[in-house]
């Protein structure tokens, strides 16, 4: 990857606890807003607090770990304190923005503990946020078993915070909100939070390598972590040093647009691990999958068998006609009738894989392979490179993983998805790939925290309650307000294969669930929710129903120079603006939830003196998402930077526009 440093200020200053007179326990934001300050505890604790303009946001909080062979929450001395400056600009493989900044200042904590042993708390503060990590250096006692973490967030309010409980399966739950105080559950990470004085939180974690998930449960008036467990056990992670612990983030801004627009998390990654990134791009796809869903089809073989050469070469044509890069196939090998073991290597009879990789070179459509492990995460681990050697040989540089089991086996035995031993699985599966020129869709994964800065081809998850859930939920279908709520939750953990949109809204399988939208608010949701592989999941013959409608979703790209939260409201409505990739191009897409409403949209994005064509998409005047999902008109006009866009929005409505410059 190409990074751009535009300027690189690495001022690095070593002090003893005792002979400065600066404050050598604090660090602030490099706009001096935001300040973190450490300190130990009479008992030798260590605490951190965080102020915002003077006002605290954080009271003082513990921090410090477990373990069996030590308590490394109190006696502790501080050898020392580092700080540094750090102001670098970095170019992304692919994203919602091409370059990224990364400017923070950081405090780097040396600790004793009394047992002899050595460890480093790592403070970085940003502009919007600020971040931390413990970092065990190479020392004789090398081996530590966590038991727990302590580490708390003692926020100085009883802040509104959306979020998921923690055993919700595959984090596929509808958020919801409701003040910290009266959160009994214990959550998953992240949460999001409005804060009573104004302004926004999301709190995460970043850089998740070889240790638990992390959750949150509220106690003593604090939002403390608990770290997903081996199962069966009171361990929650077996270190070996030297190591550092993921980034304890949170992201603090006044604004949302703000907020939306961090990139903390990235920031907190490593770059980019691989050196050729040339064979990792975004796409567009569609699949054979939305008629399994839809039961009109099935992953195994038999008469209604999906994945069969003729089928898949008809998905392929038609996408070669509309501009869509792939197709995706689901139930194309060995091993749906039992689920007892799938075989990544030998499709059903029906599937010519040599007939459709020719195909797929012929006409320049990829395939997106699947692999389904059912949960068996160790025997895939174990066949990794041989089925990712069989998947490049036949031209498949795109895998979509699949985990379905709440409890996956891995090498270690059962174990929760996100306790160490999965986490462990997943980074291996990225690692693996890579080395194949793969890309990975994860499904069931564990939440995102930013790996796709170190390993591209980790392009988008699941991780989410998705489309899907609208063909056979019990509970009739995701509300109205759900895809309102996930660009600010779900979606600031990373890219997310929600697979937008449906076309048809009619289920004779099951006439009481359905899509809550309009036609409008899935053109809308190929802007809003954010995925570099994007997938258009409906049947081919209901885009061409549909043509003119489909015409977006054929022109929107999926990667991005620059992206903004033109407005919004969490579980209300969002619209979002971004600039295509290499283009002076922009797109605009906007969704509501039940409550019908006018979007405003101010251009002042575009550049000055410049005059832009806009194709617009939106509801028509009988659209509702009960009564009339279908009824829409396009809109058409020269328009400037100093033009505002008034777009109506039916109830679950929304938009979608394109805005071309026109030659001077």
């Amino acid at each position: 990857m190409k990074r751009l440093c535009l300027l690189s200020l690495l001022a690095t200053l070593l002090l003893s606890c005792s002979s400065s007179d600066q404050q050598p326990n604090r660090v602030q934001s490099p706009d001096n807003t935001l300040a973190l300050a450490f300190r130990l505890t009479e008992s030798g604790a260590p605490q951190y607090s965080v102020t915002r303009d003077g006002e605290t946001v954080i009271d003082w909080s513990a921090l410090g770990l477990i373990c069996a062979e030590a308590n490394l929450t109190d006696s502790f001395s501080v050898v020392s304190y580092e700080q540094s400056s750090y102001d670098d600009t970095w170019e992304t493989v692919w994203g919602e923005e091409r370059l990224i900044r990364d400017q923070h200042n950081e405090l780097v904590v040396h600790l004793t503990h009394a047992s002899g042993r050595h460890m480093d708390i790592v403070f970085r503060c940003f502009n919007d946020g600020f971040a931390f990590r413990y970092v065990f250096p190479e020392q004789e006692q090398t081996d530590l078993t966590v038991t727990n973490e302590v580490t708390e967030y003692r926020f100085t309010a009883d802040h509104d915070a959306w979020s998921i409980p923690w055993r919700t399966e595959y984090y596929e739950g509808l958020w919801t909100k409701a003040p910290l105080s009266q959160k009994s559950d214990t959550l998953c990470s992240p949460i999001t939070l409005e804060l009573t004085h104004g302004g926004y939180a999301f709190v995460h974690e970043a850089a998740l390598t070889d240790y638990p998930a992390q959750n949150f449960y509220m106690a003593d008036g604090a939002l403390k972590i608990y770290l997903t467990p081996w199962l069966h056990s009171d361990v929650k992670a077996y270190l070996a040093t030297p190591f550092a612990t993921p980034w304890r983030m949170v992201i603090l801004t006044r604004t949302l647009p703000e907020m939306v627009a961090s990139r903390i998390m990235l920031n907190l990654n490593e770059p980019c691990a691989i050196d050729d990134t040339s064979w990792i791009r975004p796409m567009k796809f569609i699949g054979i999958w939305w008629g399994m869903h839809m039961k009109t089809l099935t992953w195994e073989a038999g008469p209604k068998h999906g994945a069969t050469t003729a089928n898949m070469e008809r998905y392929m044509r038609f996408a070669k006609d509309h501009h869509i890069d792939a197709v995706l196939a689901e139930g194309w090998n060995l091993g749906w009738e039992t689920w007892e073991h799938f075989d990544f290597t030998t499709p059903y009879p029906d599937w010519n894989m040599d007939y459709l990789s020719a195909l797929s070179n012929e006409l320049g459509v990829q395939i997106i392979g699947h692999n389904e492990t059912g949960g068996n995460a160790a025997d895939y681990e174990r066949d990794l490179d041989t089925i990712y050697r069989y998947h490049a040989k036949h031209g498949i540089h795109a895998i979509k993983t699949g985990y379905v089991s709440p409890i996956i086996r891995t090498r270690d035995g059962l174990q929760w998805n996100k306790g160490q031993s999965g986490v462990r699985h997943y980074r291996k599966v990225i690692e693996t790939a890579a080395r194949y020129h793969i890309a990975i869709d994860n499904h069931e994964p564990v939440m995102p925290t930013g790996l796709q800065r170190t390993y591209p081809n980790l392009m988008t998850q699941e991780g989410v309650r998705g489309q899907e859930w609208n063909a056979w939920s019990q509970d009739g279908g995701s509300p109205c307000d759900h895809v309102t709520i996930l660009p600010f939750t779900r979606v600031m953990a990373g890219p997310v294969d929600y697979t937008p949109g449906v076309f048809a809204f009619e289920n004779p399988i099951m006439p009481n669930t359905r899509v809550h939208s309009t036609l409008m608010n899935q053109l809308g949701l190929m802007v809003c929710i954010y995925s570099p592989l994007q997938m258009a999941c409906d049947l081919p013959e209901n885009y061409l129903k549909h043509p003119e409608a489909f015409a977006f979703i054929e022109r929107v790209p999926c990667d991005w120079e620059r992206s903004l939260l033109v407005d919004g409201k969490i579980g209300e409505f969002c619209i979002f603006a971004r600039q295509q990739r290499g283009t002076d191009n922009w797109f605009l897409g906007g969704i509501t939830d039940e409550q019908s409403r006018e979007a405003l949209v101010p251009l002042s994005f575009l550049p000055e003196g410049k005059t832009y064509h806009l194709c617009l998409w939106r509801d028509g005047d009988k659209a509702d998402w009960q009564t009339n999902p279908y009824d829409y008109v396009i809109d058409q006009a020269d328009l400037t930077s100093s033009d505002t866009l008034r777009i109506p929005m039916a109830s679950a409505g929304g938009f979608a526009a394109s805005l071309t410059p026109i030659a001077q």
